[in-house]
């Protein structure tokens, strides 16, 4: 199958799923979830589906339990609601690349302001005004 088409599909079980476990998923440990991304595997048997808690009390171990105990009821359903003959197996993991892209910032906000401490402590120059023209 074509790249086009799988690519398709994954955005469609990404749809499809945020509306199903926002609405039909009744367990608390899920909460409020975002579906980051899905990736299906090149013979379309199993999809990752990443995904973020957001603003939950549960951490992320029990939130992906709640999901995995879902995971039928929820591959039955897309299957019905996308048409698909044979509906991929789901496995729900964690997508730590907020809180990497957090630590990152973080790191980054605090070079800048030690680059910004370390140019008030050193004494006013003449701007370089560039290469010395010949005349």
């Amino acid at each position: 199958m074509t790249q086009a088409r799988t690519q398709r599909i994954e955005s469609e079980i990404q749809r499809v799923l945020a509306a199903l476990i926002a609405r039909e998923v009744k367990d608390p440990r899920v909460g409020n979830v975002t579906i980051t991304g899905v990736s299906v595997a090149a013979d379309k048997s199993s999809a990752r589906v990443f995904f973020t808690p957001f603003a939950s009390l549960n951490p992320p171990e029990q939130v992906a339990l709640g999901l995995a105990h879902a995971a039928g009821f929820l591959r039955g359903e897309l299957g019905r609601r996308l048409g698909l003959r044979h509906c991929p197996r789901l496995q729900f993991v964690f997508d730590d690349s907020a809180e990497g892209a957090a630590r990152l910032t973080r790191l980054i906000d605090s070079a800048v302001a030690s680059d910004a401490a370390t140019a008030a402590e050193q004494p006013d120059t003449e701007p370089d005004s560039g290469p010395p023209r010949r005349p």
